[in-house]
């Protein structure tokens, strides 16, 4: 019981200690704007548009790599994969099935696996 209270408790200096170290950062990254953009000498009604376009600035940055990246990544590894093979990966999975409709007819095991895997490798790119 005493080792669980333990555990616990360093779990949360744990992470109190990662949340003070990422205000600090950004309190560093505050600092950082301010000086760089001499916002300290803005009026707080200048301050207030500054961080407002700021904030939605990197708000919608974010936001479009959270939904776009995913899709732009995909997209080059498909022209990776033309570039370097020459033809689409759909093309490829035709022929690998047809590999496997082949080996299952002669029977052997080890073939049936290999085209299995490689079936599977295929169908995870």
């Amino acid at each position: 019981m005493h080792q669980q209270q333990e555990t616990a408790q360093q779990d949360s200096n744990v992470l109190s200690t990662l949340l003070e170290r990422f205000s600090k950062w950004l309190q560093l990254k505050i600092y950082q704007i301010e000086v760089s953009f001499c916002v300290y000498i803005f009026t707080p009604a200048e301050k207030f548009i500054f961080w407002s376009v700021a904030f939605l600035l990197i708000s919608l940055t974010s936001l479009a790599a959270a939904l776009y990246l995913p899709q732009h990544i995909m997209f080059i590894v498909g022209r990776a994969w033309y570039y370097i093979n020459g033809e689409a990966s759909a093309v490829t999975k035709e022929v690998v099935v047809d590999v496997v409709k082949e080996v299952g007819r002669s029977g052997t095991a080890t073939a049936i696996e290999a085209a299995r895997t490689s079936a599977g490798v295929v169908r995870e790119l």
